[in-house]
């Protein structure tokens, strides 16, 4: 099943509670994985640019949510404990409790009137996606700008004129550690005049082994007969790498013949190409850079 966003793991968390004992995080996730039914591929997913696991991640606001109405404390570092509100709330057989019934609770109402007065502050579960915690939103902006960015990278790769685009394919080689320098890919490099790259470029900066390349600036997908052409052209040069770029796409006959080679045959879609500079730099510049910080409990627990 999908992993429960943090506030549905609130009121589970709280019966979990309801012994009155200290309990650590790292049994806590164990109980709401078991209670949840989750996978250990589900338990093992994590955030793409967070350092945690959804789980730990979400639980971890789960508490911090119940903390905050009152229901529960950390009496130590890493732990959680029901309060007297919470066996309160708990003896009234609540059947729901989700981030918008937070506000019934004086301690978190207080807690929300409080953060809408600090200067461009929103309080936790004013959002428009309050069942999302505040790094889920960052990720998703996130995500949302990257793709808006892919686009407009394959829109300049499809206006450029064939030579640029040798050298945007020549850079992007260059900066993921293949040819050495630029000077040197350009050097192993033949020119061939088929609107993009034919030839070979160095694996590493002593020559030891080289890939064959292929890059063509299409609107119209590459299919299986070009990919057995560019295969006729590795046996003849007797190379047994070759990578296969295009701006555009690859039909699934043309993907499904370079898997069942007996040589190294990598297609890069438009897409991917445009991930792949994004990734190092080729094309685009970095606009705003924003550090997420957290609390260092190791700091405040030293004696």
């Amino acid at each position: 099943m999908p992993i429960p966003k943090y506030d549905e793991m609130m009121l589970p968390l709280l019966r979990m509670l309801a012994d009155g004992g200290e309990h650590p995080q790292r049994e806590l996730a164990d109980r709401i994985a078991d209670h949840f039914k989750l996978t250990p591929e589900e338990c093992a997913e994590r955030l793409p640019k967070v350092r945690a696991t959804y789980l730990r991640h979400r639980l971890g606001w789960a508490g911090f949510s119940l903390r905050r109405a009152g229901l529960a404390e950390n009496p130590r570092s890493g732990t959680l404990q029901i309060t007297d509100e919470g066996r309160k709330f708990l003896a009234s057989n609540p059947t729901q409790l989700r981030a918008g019934d937070l506000k019934v609770f004086p301690a978190y109402a207080a807690f929300v009137e409080k953060m809408k007065s600090e200067p461009d502050v929103k309080a936790v579960g004013t959002q428009e996606s309050p069942h999302e915690t505040p790094e889920e939103r960052i990720e998703g902006a996130f995500t949302e700008l990257n793709e808006t960015l892919v686009a407009h990278l394959l829109s300049q790769l499809a206006k450029v004129d064939p030579f640029r685009f040798e050298r945007v394919v020549l850079d992007l080689l260059v900066a993921m550690g293949y040819g050495g320098s630029f000077r040197e890919a350009a050097a192993v490099t033949q020119k061939t005049g088929d609107e993009g790259i034919d030839g070979v470029i160095n694996e590493d900066r002593l020559g030891l082994d080289v890939i064959y390349i292929q890059a063509k600036r299409w609107k119209a997908n590459v299919g299986r007969p070009e990919i057995q052409s560019f295969v006729g052209a590795l046996a003849g040069k007797k190379a047994a790498k070759g990578v296969f770029i295009t701006t555009s796409a690859f039909h699934e006959n043309a993907r499904e013949y370079a898997a069942g080679l007996h040589q190294k045959v990598i297609l890069i879609d438009g897409r991917r190409l445009a991930e792949l500079m994004i990734e190092h730099g080729i094309g685009v510049a970095e606009e705003h850079a924003y550090s997420v910080k957290k609390i260092d409990s190791d700091y405040f627990d030293e004696a």
